[in-house]
This record gives structure tokens, sequence and C-alpha cells, in this order.
């Protein structure tokens, strides 16, 4: 699991606090051994987090975990979309979806129509641009049957198949409805022209397993109809793209009959707020609470429907909580590259949503800060949310502090206390307020264990002396730094 705030605090050892060792912290302090540990030391940056997708509106798993505990999928729905009711589409409309885009030519089987002609269901067509900007309709043998203003519109007794190319064998998909196509730059588009029913029975299968609970189906197949039917991408004869651009859809190579069954028994159900049809995001896993649309980069303004709640049964996800992530310093900052100022050192979080998600950081680099989204962080890492945790932990060995005036500070095991320190570590560590506690440890016999503690000083800086040569980290926050050997004499 992955800790709360609360349990990020690493446990403190009790062991006596030592007067010798605290006169040493204060004497290193003042000799100036607190500074960030040198290139040769060991760095490790760690990011954890929760949660899969953006966070907004409707969490699949959770809606999955509220099913499977016995929730209806009006009181899912009304639990992700704050103060909605459910009306209803009067009727069927129309979905146009981009399928491809750019290629030379569109090919298909299974048209009985097309540019006023007659089609032969069984054969392969072609679809292609010409130099006038007419569209030209070519036979299995390449000979033109028939030209076209845009769109060249095409229609089958069942579904229109449509291939990769004209020539690769490749089938990309089966649709209902029919097939338009358009010029487009490089060559023409595909789209499908589908019935809104039909369209949300390629949608439910393709965004939610087929053997989820059939209320979370339910949930999904509204949500998805009310998606399509209040949102648009303004393309050039479409309205919906085939990925997460918009819904993934397959068409008839994804319908299952459960998903047929949860769009059928909810034709045309919409959710609704004060009797108005509403967007409806909805993502894979919100981590335990959903986020505010406008604290994302789905919008700017409040929307009273698309506010953060609590997710109690999103625990079903294997993206719930995830990480660690681990890389070094110099790896974190090649994937911040051109956003670090000299090297780099950490990420300091400003601002977290109603949810825990990352809105604003600093990028933390040696000669300055860098003022960062959370989204930003999300696409140079490849994280799977912006609910992270950031947490940079840098070490190296040193020699043994001097004795000094008493202020309090580090503190090996009592046994090591007993002898002046072999050795030190030293290093960094972030995000921390002065006074924090830093755990170190040595590796025994291939187990870590702990061999002492010590607090961080300003920036985060520490001073821990250790009893003898041998392998030590530091673990802060319960997240362990890289491994560091400090050697004999």
């Amino acid at each position: 699991m992955f800790p709360s705030r609360a349990d990020n605090r690493a446990a403190v050892p009790s062991f006596p606090i030592m007067t010798w060792l605290s006169r040493a912290f204060a004497a290193a302090l003042a000799a100036g051994l607190l500074a960030a540990a040198p290139a040769a030391g060991a760095t490790r940056f760690t990011i954890r987090g929760a949660g899969y997708g953006h966070g907004v509106g409707m969490s699949q798993y959770g809606a999955m975990g509220m099913a499977a505990h016995g929730w209806d999928y009006r009181q899912i729905l009304s639990h992700y979309y704050s103060g909605t009711d459910l009306g209803a589409l009067n009727e069927d409309r129309e979905v146009r979806v981009l399928l491809q885009s750019g290629r030379r030519v569109a090919a298909f089987t299974g048209a009985n129509t097309g540019a006023g002609r007659l089609l032969d269901p069984a054969k392969t067509y072609t679809a292609r641009a010409r130099p006038d900007g007419l569209l030209s309709l070519r036979g299995p043998r390449g000979r033109e049957l028939a030209t076209s203003i845009a769109p060249l519109r095409v229609t089958g007794p069942g579904p229109l198949v449509l291939w990769g190319t004209a020539l690769n064998g490749r089938v990309d998909g089966a649709y209902r409805g029919a097939l338009e196509v358009r010029p487009a730059p490089g060559g023409v588009n595909a789209i499908n022209a589908v019935g809104l029913e039909d369209y949300v029975q390629g949608v439910v299968p393709t965004e939610s397993p087929s053997t989820w609970p059939i209320e979370a189906l339910k949930a999904q197949a509204v949500a998805a109809r009310t998606y399509a039917a209040t949102t648009g991408k303004g393309g050039d004869g479409w309205d919906q793209y085939p990925d997460t651009r918009s819904q993934v859809y397959g068409g008839v190579f994804a319908e299952t009959p459960s998903t047929n069954e949860a769009t059928a028994e909810t034709r045309g159900q919409l959710v609704t707020y004060e009797g108005t049809p509403v967007v409806t995001f909805f993502f894979s896993t919100s981590g335990g609470q959903t986020e505010n649309v406008e604290n994302t980069p789905l919008g700017t303004e409040p929307e009273p429907w698309l506010r953060s709640v609590d997710d109690p049964y999103d625990d079903v996800s294997p993206k719930h909580r995830w990480g660690p992530i681990r890389m070094t310093y110099k790896q974190a900052g090649a994937k911040l590259r051109g956003l670090v100022l000299g090297r780099f050192r950490g990420i300091d979080v400003v601002t977290r949503g109603a949810s825990p998600r990352v809105i604003s950081a600093d990028v933390l680099g040696s000669k300055g800060t860098t003022p960062v989204s959370g989204a930003t962080l999300r696409a140079r890492f490849g994280l799977y949310d912006t609910w992270a945790y950031f947490t940079s932990i840098a070490a190296a060995p040193a020699p043994p502090p001097d004795s000094g005036p008493s202020t309090g500070g580090a503190e090996p095991t009592a046994h090591a206390a007993r002898r002046p320190a072999f050795a030190s570590l030293k290093g960094a560590v972030h995000p921390a307020r002065p006074g924090s506690p830093v755990v170190v440890e040595r590796r025994v016999r291939g187990r870590w264990a702990s061999a002492g503690w010590t607090r961080t000083g300003a920036a985060g800086r520490y001073l821990a002396p250790v009893p003898a040569a041998g392998v030590y980290r530091v673990r802060y926050r319960g997240v362990a730094g890289a491994p560091v050997r400090v050697r004999a004499r």
C-alpha cells in the first residue's frame, strides 16, 4: 500500500542521545560538512503515486467496485457526477468517428451502394482523392467506377469492413452504419457515420471489460453515450477520435453480449444537470478520490457536476497505488531537459488539488528553480497520474565529525555510540523541514538493519556518523536512498 502523508513519516529509533555526538554535529555545521553530496556520491530520486488517468468524473475501477458492493448504475452515476439526474434522448443521432487519417486510399468490403453505383458486398473497393478535388471510387482491379464530391458515402446490408490498405490484407475493423471518405493532407480520411446506440455498443467493451458486473457496464454505457452527445472535436466531417483522445471505439469486432445488453437496457439515457446533458468525463483509476475539473488540463472553470468525491471501492484497481519509480538525479534531470537550472536536486510541490494531485510544482536545480505543472511532470516522467510524491536522497561518505559544542542532532546505535565514529554519511533529502528524522541503515548479511539516525538541517542537509566500514543507505519518509560504500581507512 502507498502510505498516507501521515504514515510517510519514518519511525525514529528510541536510542538515547549521546552528548559527544551532539557536539560533533554542531561542529560539522560550523565546518560546512553538511553541503549537498558531491557527484561522486549516490543519488536516488523516487516517485510514488496513485491513480491512472486525468482524475475527473467517473473512475471505471471505482464503478466496478461499487457495482460489486451492490450499487446500481443510477447510484454510481449520481455519485461521480454530483447533482445530476438521468434524462432521455428522444431520437437516435449519428456520430462520426475518424477511423483512418491521411491514408493514400481507403479500402473496404461489404458495401452495396456508393457514389450512386450498385456495388458487390463480397468485393473490395477503394476510394482516393483526385487532383481536381473530387473523390474517385475504384473497383477491385483499380478501374475508376465513379467520382463524387466529398463525402463519398458507402453503405451495405451489414457491417462494413475497413482494410489497413488496399493490398496488405489487414483488417482495421468492421463497423455498423456508413463509411464516409473525405480528402485529407496526404490522402483521404475514412469516417464511420454510425447511430449513437451502435456507437456506444462499440465503446463499452473497449472501455470496461465485458466480465465486469452489469451495473458497472450500464454506468459506462450511459457515460459513453452522454459524452458522445455533448462533445465534438471539430474535425472536417467528423467529431470523435476512435481512441483515448475521445473514447476508445472498437466497432463490431469489440461487441460482446454483456456490453450490448448494458447498452440496450440503458437505451437513450443521458446524464443531465438541471435538465441539460453534460460532459461526462471518465477514466481508469482514482486512487481513492477524484479531482475538480478546473484543477486539470480538462477545464479552466469549475463545473458543479465535476467535483472531487471520495471513491471508496477504487482499491480493486492494480493502479490504485503505484511505484516506487527510482532513478538517479542525472536520469531525472535528463527527463526534465530544458527545465533544470544547473544540476537537478529535486521537485518541490507547490499546489495540490482537492485530491492530492499535483497542480503546480518547482523543479529544483543547483542554479535556481523552474515552475511546472503537474501535467508536465506526468508527461516527462511517464506517470500514470498527477497524484504523485517526489523524494530526493543524496548521500556520500565523509570524514567523522570533530567534537564541538552540544546542540543535538545525529545519533548512531547505542553500541556504536560507545566509541568515536568511524566515518560519516553526508548529503541532503528533499522535501524536508529542519529537524526531520533521517534513518541510517547498514547492510548486514544481505539484509538492511538500522544503524542509527539523524535530523536534517537547513535545505534538508544531514550528517550521520557510522560505526564501521560497510555499505550504508539512509531512509527518509519511508523511502530508501541508494547504497553507499564506506571503505576502511
